[in-house]
């Protein structure tokens, strides 16, 4: 003990990023600085938005860099200035050049949100989900050039509930994430925590998620369909099409029935039963296009579905 503090400079960008800058700030070393991604259009009126990461730091009085590109001179110039021991890095969005990762001496953490070498990539939780995993996790990693394939810090684990969406494990994966990066710093300056290389075995990939990735697909089984709905609520949320027109899907489950894929078995408050190429999804939760988000009963009130109807179409 007795080292002095860490100046830390950090890298991040959307909600999930904020409770390990904030376990950063209300610790023993110093954040000289935060880096995350520019401002982006949002919202209907499409007004530029800060990132979530950006609107904590700036309440607390921290100098924010948002490059377009983190490949240039004059970027790393401006990293070389805050003179960081170590970068921490969660959910930024940029593959970092070895430039960067050479930059502090203590190296880059990352903040991964699963058990790896499972689910690598951009997009982990979204994929233990789909893939119908029954626990997730955090995995603090010393980063290289290879994507999300460095030596493990320290990992934490969580179960994956029948009922967890997207949004309700980032969230406890975002604090469980925050309390391991503070518990892998320390140990890393006390010697309690070594790196130990990922095993060969194992290795998925998590890519990013695209708009169509997000459609339900009627020749899937019903089972699959639940769990894509669940992963990608509340945002950006499953989809699919009603006489053309987007019908957003926040909450489903399987039922029983048959029929053509897409076709309609059932329509009533207890649900818009749809038939899969197994099986039958209800839609529970729905947004049409245009409109508020609502329980299924109030959207067939005012949109008649006869079975027979098709969805996707």
């Amino acid at each position: 003990m007795g080292e002095r503090p860490w100046r830390i400079v950090f890298m991040g960008t959307p909600g999930f990023a904020c409770p390990s800058l904030a376990a950063l700030l209300a610790g023993p070393d110093q954040v000289v600085g935060v880096v995350c991604q520019p401002d982006r259009p949002r919202g209907r009126g499409l007004a530029l938005a800060a990132p979530a990461v950006k609107t904590l730091a700036l309440e607390h009085g921290l100098p924010v860099l948002q490059p377009e590109k983190v490949r240039t001179p004059a970027f790393l110039d401006e990293l070389r200035a805050l003179a960081p021991d170590a970068i921490v890095v969660a959910a930024y969005g940029r593959i970092l050049p070895r430039t960067i990762l050479d930059l502090p001496p203590h190296g880059c953490i990352n903040v991964h949100a699963s058990i790896l070498p499972r689910h690598r990539g951009a997009a982990p939780i979204q994929h233990a989900i789909l893939a119908g995993d029954s626990e997730t996790g955090i995995t603090i990693m010393a980063m290289t050039d290879e994507m999300d394939a460095g030596d493990v810090l320290l990992v934490r684990r969580t179960p994956i509930a029948p009922d967890d969406t997207g949004g309700s494990l980032g969230e406890r994966l975002s604090h469980l994430g925050a309390a391991a990066l503070v518990e892998a710093v320390a140990g890393i300056k006390t010697g309690s925590v070594r790196p130990v290389p990922q095993p060969a075995d194992g290795v998925t990939f998590a890519p990013r998620m695209e708009r169509e990735h997000t459609r339900l697909d009627w020749t899937r089984p019903a089972p699959v369909l639940a769990r894509a709905v669940r992963a990608f609520a509340p945002e950006p949320s499953a989809f699919t099409t009603v006489d053309g027109t987007t019908l957003k899907v926040f909450a489903a489950e399987p039922r029983t029935g048959r029929g053509a894929p897409g076709s309609v078995l059932e329509a009533s408050p207890r649900g818009l039963v749809v038939a899969t190429s197994d099986g039958a999804l209800a839609l529970l939760e729905v947004q049409p296009q245009g409109k508020r988000r609502m329980p299924i009963g109030a959207f067939l009130a005012g949109r008649r579905l006869p079975p027979g109807s098709c969805l996707g179409t």
